[in-house]
């Protein structure tokens, strides 16, 4: 424990039954924190000082949103879920994400509060128990999901609710807002994180190669099966099964997943054997499902069996004050073994102001052809082509600086091989 005392001096909640609640709370692994009636840290395990506070950074005393969140307010007053006065209005449990300051920079934090009643069933305290949440980044990151806004907590906070159940999750959004991303961040949330994540793109599948793909075949089911194959639903046997774009999937095959989907069973291609999956569907598209289904060109039923907990993924206009964050990641990733990356102020202002229909992933492939042109490690504005459109902007030509080095890498390769070259030579190129 900290050398700090385990309660303030008079505290408002009894000396005694404070004491027995901090000896509890040191047998919890989680990060959890005792708070009165007007959001004073009364306790504080062990766990909880070790992740969030420090010697330098006393915490029992202080207001909890002074410590978490560095307001000089309660959340709500601030614009944010206040677990507390929910939990005051619910006279129960309150769970939300938030995103806390903490020693390591800020991170995503998953907040469950339960109030603590007196004899008189009057709240008295609050014990408040904390989880990191490790699917997702709020500062900049290599790898996996990053993001901070509004928009994008409220899709992160959905994944975290669902991720350790047995749902169907089917993940509704434009293209490039990252679907593949949020998937696996639910497989590798849940508890069959051990398992395989297996990706099926179903928009890229004809109907006759979709059930070979699907469920397997036996040798000399059809001309060139010279061997017994199996499908990607044995490949995922206790994990999960990601069927992404599953609006472009054919009438005829929707009725065979549902079929796999209600009975757990499916049959290899030119098989006769009754195979058994054990799964995780996570289904994804971009596509209006529920007008498809209006107009007969997606089954009901199975709309109905892979929507029991839909999550939508915001558009990055949506998320504009993430655009900044997602920059430094996918430099630190485009620097990655080549140098150091940044971009100046006005390039960042010029991507701040993009309408992005092409989302997260043309913001990526932007900054991927922009780091080309950065000579001196630094992205700047003409780097930045073709430039992302504005919201009410038209098009623009290529500006001058990127026409002039197209320009000149097009002489180059008229040129070659030079002149002097020798008649015999061989080029080599990647």
């Amino acid at each position: 424990m900290s050398s700090q005392p385990p309660f303030p001096a008079e505290p408002s909640f009894p000396e005694a039954q404070l004491q027995s609640l901090v000896s509890f709370l040191e047998y919890e692994t989680h990060p959890m924190i005792v708070l009165d009636t007007d959001h004073n840290i009364l306790a504080a395990n062990t766990s909880y000082l070790r992740q969030f506070g420090s010697v330098d950074r006393p915490v029992i005393g202080h207001k909890c949103y002074r410590i978490s969140h560095h307001y000089d307010v309660p959340c709500d007053q601030a614009g944010e879920h206040c677990p507390l006065k929910k939990a005051q209005e619910l006279r129960g449990a309150d769970r939300v994400l938030h995103i806390h300051h903490t020693p390591r920079g800020p991170e995503h934090v998953e907040v469950e509060l339960r109030p603590i009643f007196d004899e008189h069933g009057t709240i008295t305290a609050y014990v408040e128990r904390l989880a990191t949440v490790r699917s997702a980044s709020a500062r900049p990151s290599e790898a996996g999901l990053v993001g901070r806004a509004p928009a994008f907590n409220l899709a992160l906070a959905a994944l975290q609710r669902v991720a350790p159940s047995s749902l169907p999750v089917l993940l509704l959004g434009e293209s490039g807002t990252g679907k593949e991303l949020f998937a696996r961040a639910v497989h590798e949330t849940s508890e069959r994180a051990d398992g395989p994540f297996v990706v099926v793109d179903c928009s890229g599948l004809t109907e006759t190669l979709f059930e070979s793909e699907l469920f397997g075949h036996e040798k000399g089911a059809f001309t060139g099966a010279a061997t017994r194959k199996p499908g990607l639903v044995e490949t995922a046997q206790r994990g999960t099964l990601f069927l992404d774009e599953i609006g472009d999937i054919p009438l005829s095959m929707q009725v065979k997943l549902l079929r796999l989907i209600e009975s757990g069973t499916y049959r290899r291609v030119g098989g006769v054997e009754t195979l058994h999956a054990n799964f995780r569907l996570i289904a994804a598209t971009h596509k209006p499902l529920e007008k498809m289904m209006a107009s007969g060109e997606f089954r009901q039923d199975l709309y109905y069996r892979i929507s029991a907990f839909p999550i939508r993924l915001p558009p990055l206009r949506e998320r504009v004050d993430d655009i900044a964050l997602l920059v430094n990641s996918f430099l630190q990733r485009a620097g990655a073994g080549r140098g150091k990356l940044t971009i100046d102020p006005a390039a960042l202002a010029s991507l701040q102001r993009g309408a992005w229909p092409g989302n997260v992933r043309e913001l990526r492939n932007v900054l991927e052809r922009a780091s080309l042109f950065a000579d001196d490690g630094v992205i700047r504005t003409d780097h930045l082509t073709p430039a992302p459109a504005e919201a009410l902007g038209t098009p623009t030509l290529p500006p001058p600086r990127f026409q002039r080095c197209l320009r000149a890498s097009m002489e180059r390769a008229a040129n070659w091989p030079p002149a002097s070259a020798s008649a015999n030579a061989h080029y080599t190129g990647a």
